[in-house]
């Protein structure tokens, strides 16, 4: 176990890590403490050997309820106060958006404010229908900010972010669903094992393949519109990598390739 006493981490199987929010008394609010350590906790959880992938959760029957409000009046007292908070949540959610490996957020219960930030940081979303999404910063005279709702856009599509912000509204599992929110919704008794028979389907893949691919979305994002010198060595690249040899070896042998 790594990590830290509330954003926890450990290997649940080859190749599978898992990241665990956990303030449960809270609906799994994240405070100050646990903003300043996500970068950092993401970085560690890079190094655990073999990872392939990342599975984001909350403890217990909630994902995350979004910022502690308890500290607000601390960490919002000034502007210089709030300038401080506010960048530190931008780097969580920068470090979780431009991890280099495939994430996917297990999702039940609350997903609500920075906790809806968190998921939509993640490469894929599979939830169950407990679950419940809204981003609040209408209902406490806020702004959300720009690269977040841009990330929301790029999600969901400019009217359904629209409706999530002007209204501030609470969007139920089924609905989520249907505006492109989560990938996936399943029956709370199915999630734990749907989310890790994705996840294992993933570690069977060339990494070397999504690793780079997920360049290739990050560069889209920073806005690369067509093809440039870069963008070509990753395609070429791939040509004279081990695992290309394996993959195509592999379809000749009419077998599973073994991907390293």
């Amino acid at each position: 176990m790594v990590g830290t006493s509330n954003l926890r981490l450990r290997t649940l199987e080859p190749g599978i890590a898992e990241l665990t929010i956990s303030q449960p008394e809270k609906r799994n609010a994240l405070n100050a403490k646990m903003w300043a350590d996500l970068p950092k906790v993401l970085a560690e959880s890079q190094e655990i050997k073999g990872i392939k992938l990342l599975i984001v959760r909350g403890d217990g029957e909630h994902f995350a309820s979004g910022a502690d409000i308890s500290e607000f009046e601390t960490l919002y007292a000034t502007r210089s106060t709030a300038k401080k908070i506010s960048e530190d949540i931008a780097a969580g959610f920068n470090a979780l958006a431009t991890y280099p490996l495939p994430t996917l957020a297990l999702i039940r219960g609350a997903c609500i404010g920075g906790g809806c930030g968190l998921a939509l940081c993640c490469d894929l979303r599979f939830a169950d229908n407990t679950s419940k999404f809204a981003i609040t910063p209408a209902k406490l005279g806020l702004v959300y900010p720009f690269a977040d709702v841009q990330r929301l856009i790029e999600t969901v599509g400019i009217p359904n972010a629209k409706d999530i912000l002007f209204s501030a509204r609470l969007i139920k599992a089924k609905r989520a669903e249907k505006i492109g929110l989560i990938n996936k919704l399943v029956k709370p008794d199915d999630l734990e094992s749907t989310v890790l028979e994705y996840a294992r389907g993933l570690t069977s893949v060339s990494s070397q393949s999504t690793n780079t691919m997920k360049k290739m979305f990050d560069a889209y994002h920073a806005g690369q519109t067509g093809e440039n010198a870069r963008s070509m060595d990753w395609f070429l690249d791939g040509f004279v990598s081990d695992d290309f040899k394996e993959g195509y070896k592999a379809f000749l042998e009419k077998r599973k390739p073994n991907f390293k």
